[in-house]
Order: C-alpha cells, then structure tokens, then sequence
C-alpha cells in the first residue's frame, strides 16, 4: 500500500512538474536575454571601475525624439525631415562627431585591376583608386569590389569599413575569415564591397595632421570640427560616389557595415548621407548604438581618454555627465529612418552594453513608425541568437565575443532580403 501511494506521489511530482514547464518557458521567452551572470562577475572583478550590472544601471529620462527646439511636437513625415531631423543632425555634428570643413577637394575614380575570373568564376573582382585633391596635396582610398557574375541585373551592395588588418579583407582571397566572408556575400547576390580606414584617416592622435584631416583642415581647430570617425564616414560617402557610377551596382540598394569602431562609423556615415539605404551597426557600443546615460561598460569618459581623436572636442564636456547631453544614441538610429538599420551585439561583450543598444533602437521607432505605423518591436531583448525585425528595422544578439561573424552576416543578409525585397 505504502509502495502504490510512493508511485503515485511520484506521477503526481512528474505531472506537476511538466505542467508548470510551458509556463516557465514562456517566461524566459517574454524576459528575452539576460547577460550570462559569470559573465557579468568576471568583468566587475577585473574592471572594477566599470557597471556591468544591470541593477546599478541609473534612473534616466532619454532627451525627446518628436519635439524640436522650440518645443513643437513633431506628429508626421514631413515635419520630422523638414524640421526635427535637420536639428537633431546639427545637434550630432556640434556634440559628437564634429563638422565636415567645406574646403573644396577634386575627386577621381580609376579601376587599377579587373579580373573577371574571380572566386573561381564566380565573381569579378575590381580594385578602384579614389583620388582626393586639394591645393596640391592627395590621398588614395583602395575599394576593392567583388561584383557577382552572371546576376543578370544590377545587385545590391554591402559597403564594409575594414578597422582590422589588410588581412581581415583579402582581395586575392588567399586569406579568408569571417569579418569579411566575401564568398558567401556573393553567393546571396550582393557585390561585397571593402576599404581600409586608415586609407582615410589614421587611427591613432596625430594632433590631426594626416590622412584626410591633414588635406582638408585649414586654421584652428574648433569644439565643433570633425574628428576620425566622422572622416571615416565621409570616407565611405567617398566610395559611394563610386559606387553610383558602377553600372554593376543598384546604387538604391547599397549597406554600409561596420564593426565596433566601424560600427560607430557606419552609423554615422548613413545619417550624414541619405544615399545609404541601409546601415549595419555590429556591436558598436560607446557612441555607437548604446545609450549613453546608461552608464553601462564603456563610457563617453572613457572612450574619450582612450581615443581622444574618434570625436569632436566638444564630446569631451559630457563624459560622467551624460544627462545633460542635447542627445542620446536613439536619436542617431532615428537620424537613418525611413531608410533601414540593424543593430547587432554579442552576448559576452557587455563592454558594448547590448541591452543599451537594444534600447536605443526600440526608443528610435516612434520616427521610424511616422513613415510605416505598422513598424514594431518588443520592449524586451529578443532571446540569444534569435533575430528580431519590424519594418525596416532589426537586431540580434549572437553568442560568444565582440567580433563579426558569419553568423552575424547571415542575419544581417537575411534582413538586407527583406529590406531589398530579394
């Protein structure tokens, strides 16, 4: 008797157990992603300087998205390109960035090599030199472009701003990686597309005396002129005026990509150029994607001291004081919109904060909504290595360290489908 009531005591454990599962499951999927907790103690202990706690992130009031200056709000398209994008544009180039010079420059395009049999036949690779001139100094910028043979019809185009080694994008393909799987990317039907951003501008203080700056800069420099990342940006508007004239290229229908520094520089190059229809943020973080007032990982104090050339002397002022900027990261990712934006992070790098970059795109889309109501995102994270999108809108967090991955790419192509209708 005592043996049947243990059995049945047992079943019942069983079937309670399976009953609460779906309900727990649930749960998990509604919270979407946590950052891994040995994780988040590893990186308290060795930088203890730095939150990577989410309970210690401070309460903050993001600056508003429809109100301009004057206090107007801001309640259809035309409004928010006539008058709100405009401002919030200035307000990026005064606090941030810094200001293109409107020193005049010439501009030349000549392809150096054309090899049809690339990728085995299956692509043409060409390598174009674009030549800037200016009171009798130059600068070369290399875009090495693989074009897929037999498309029929002009092709889309992922633009990548290379901040690793030469080797890290390879136009004789003898080394290949995934930071720049340029195969794959035109086995999808896109052209894959490369430059160097030291072509542009160092990366590295040099009091702004080379690169780009070096050619463009006259007199002193104020708070307000541009720093590196905003010379990268310009230097792939520099291949996009490529690009347009390429008649392999559907110049409608071209991504600007980058990672971490050139996942900053992506960003900004498509809201300073409207000729990008998609921008591709890879775990960009601090003056990136992430949320500023979050105060989570790297902070506008410490990228400041650390690469005191990526910004504008004007971004110095709001390190550790972040709720007093005119700005917040949502506002950039609002400054792409209608056009497309995806943003990505990866589990284990916190220094980049992907739940502050999550945020900032879901606090972007009351803009993106002025242009297609029906764009939608959740208020929570989406799972691991689950891929979200609404619109023209998208995001995933993958698993594993701060890098760019073929993984990674192939959401990132899944949403450029989409985005392109392909």
């Amino acid at each position: 008797m005592e043996k049947k009531r243990s059995t049945a005591a047992v079943i019942f454990l069983i079937s309670l157990v399976l009953s609460l599962l779906p309900a727990v499951v649930l749960s998990q999927a509604v919270q979407g992603w946590k950052a891994p907790q040995d994780v988040v103690e590893k990186l308290s202990k060795s930088q203890p300087r730095y939150n990577y706690y989410e309970e210690k992130v401070p309460a903050y009031t993001l600056p508003e998205l429809l109100v301009t200056l004057d206090g107007k709000k801001i309640d259809n398209s035309d409004a928010w390109t006539r008058i709100r994008r405009p401002e919030i544009l200035e307000l990026f180039r005064e606090n941030v960035y810094g200001r293109v010079p409107e020193t005049p420059y010439e501009k030349s395009f000549r392809i150096v090599s054309e090899n049809r049999n690339a990728m085995g036949g299956a692509a043409t690779l060409k390598e174009v030199d674009i030549e800037i001139l200016s009171e009798g100094k130059s600068l070369t910028i290399r875009l090495n472009l693989f074009v897929p043979n037999n498309a029929g019809k002009k092709v889309p185009a992922f633009l990548v701003i290379n901040n690793r080694g030469t080797d890290q994008a390879d136009p004789s393909r003898k080394i290949k990686n995934e930071f720049w799987p340029a195969e794959e990317i035109v086995s999808r039907g896109y052209a894959a597309a490369v430059f160097q951003n030291s072509d542009v501008d160092p990366d590295n203080f040099d009091d702004f005396k080379n690169g780009i700056h070096g050619l463009l800069d006259r007199g002193e420099r104020k708070g307000d002129s541009w720093g590196t990342i905003a010379a990268w940006a310009w230097g792939a508007s520099r291949c996009m005026d490529y690009l347009v004239t390429d008649s392999d290229i559907d110049a409608g229908k071209v991504a600007v990509l980058g990672h971490s520094r050139g996942g900053k520089t992506a960003l900004w190059a498509a809201a300073e150029d409207q000729r990008f229809a998609m921008a591709v943020s890879n775990e960009s973080g601090c003056g990136g994607a992430a949320l500023a007032r979050r105060k989570f990982g790297e902070t506008i104090e410490t990228i400041n001291r650390a690469f005191p050339h990526w910004f504008c002397r004007n971004y110095v002022q709001w390190g550790n004081n972040e709720d007093s900027m005119p700005v917040d990261m949502h506002m950039l990712l609002a400054l792409i919109a209608p056009r497309a934006v995806y943003v990505t992070s990866a589990s284990e790098d916190l220094w980049a904060d992907p739940r502050g970059s999550y945020l900032s795109l879901y606090n972007s889309l009351p803009v993106f909504r002025l242009f297609d109501r029906n764009t939608s995102l959740s208020d929570q994270m989406p799972p691991l290595n689950s891929p979200v999108n609404s619109g023209n809108t998208g995001y995933h967090v993958r698993d594993g360290v701060h890098n760019l991955l073929v993984k990674d790419w192939n959401w990132i192509m899944d949403m450029a489908d989409k985005v392109f209708r392909l």
